[in-house]
C-alpha cells in the first residue's frame, strides 16, 4: 500500500469556475483503449483558443505536480479521463474551492488528493504562484495545510477519503493483491466455487 501523507513541487494556477470534464479532456479523445497519451491532450480545445497562453501551456509552470483551481472543478459527464488526463500531463494533487463528487471520487482511486480551501485562500495560493512560478507548493495531509513561501492555507478533506491516503487503503487493487492469499482461502469454502455445470 502507497501512503499519500504530503504532495509537494511547482504548481499551476488555473483560475475559472465550473471548469468541466468536456474542457479538461474532450469527447473526440475517449476512444483510447489505454489512456496513455492522454496527458498532452489535457484541455486541448481551451489550449487552442488561447493559443500558448493557457497555463499548461506556458513555459513556467511546466514540470508542475500540483494544481490549484476555483469552484466545482471537474463537473458535468463522469468520465474517468478527465482525472487520468491530469495526472498523465503530471499532477499529482489539487487543491481548489469544490470538486464535483465524481470527480473527486476518481482522483481518490487513482492516489490523487483532492482538497479544499475557501476562496480567499485559494485566490492567495494562486497569486503567489503567479508571482513566483518557480517556488515549490506542500500540501501535508496530516497538517491539512497547504503553503507557499511564506503563504500557508488551510485545506480540508473528508475524514474518510483523508485517513484512505494517510493509511494507503485509497488503492484498492493494491489491498485485493496484497490479501491474495486471505482471497484463495476464502473462495477455497464457498461452495458455489465447486459447483459443475450439468448437461
Amino acid at each position: 500500500m502507497s501512503q499519500v501523507v504530503t504532495v509537494s513541487g511547482r504548481a499551476i494556477p488555473l483560475v475559472g469556475d465550473d471548469i468541466d470534464t468536456d474542457r479538461i479532456i474532450p469527447a473526440r479523445f475517449l476512444k483510447c483503449v489505454t489512456f496513455d497519451g492522454l496527458g498532452e491532450h489535457a484541455f486541448e480545445d481551451d489550449r487552442a483558443q488561447l493559443q500558448g497562453e493557457h497555463p499548461f501551456d506556458q513555459p513556467q509552470y511546466q514540470g508542475a505536480e500540483l494544481l490549484v483551481v476555483n469552484r466545482n472543478f471537474g463537473c458535468g459527464s463522469s468520465r474517468e479521463h478527465a482525472p487520468q488526463a491530469i495526472a498523465k500531463w503530471g499532477i499529482k494533487a489539487l487543491i481548489g474551492e469544490s470538486f464535483a463528487e465524481i470527480f473527486f471520487g476518481n482522483c481518490v482511486a487513482m492516489g490523487i488528493p483532492c482538497v479544499t480551501a475557501n476562496a480567499e485562500g485559494v485566490k492567495a495560493l494562486q497569486g503567489a504562484i503567479a508571482a513566483n512560478p518557480q517556488a515549490p507548493v506542500t500540501l501535508n495531509l496530516d497538517t491539512m495545510q497547504a503553503t507557499c513561501g511564506d503563504l500557508t492555507v488551510a485545506v480540508e478533506m473528508g475524514a474518510g477519503p483523508r485517513q484512505m491516503f494517510l493509511s494507503g487503503s485509497w488503492d484498492a487493487t493494491g489491498q485485493l493483491i496484497a490479501q491474495g492469499e486471505q482471497i484463495k482461502a476464502t473462495a477455497a469454502h464457498l461452495p458455489y466455487m465447486t459447483w459443475k455445470a450439468t448437461a
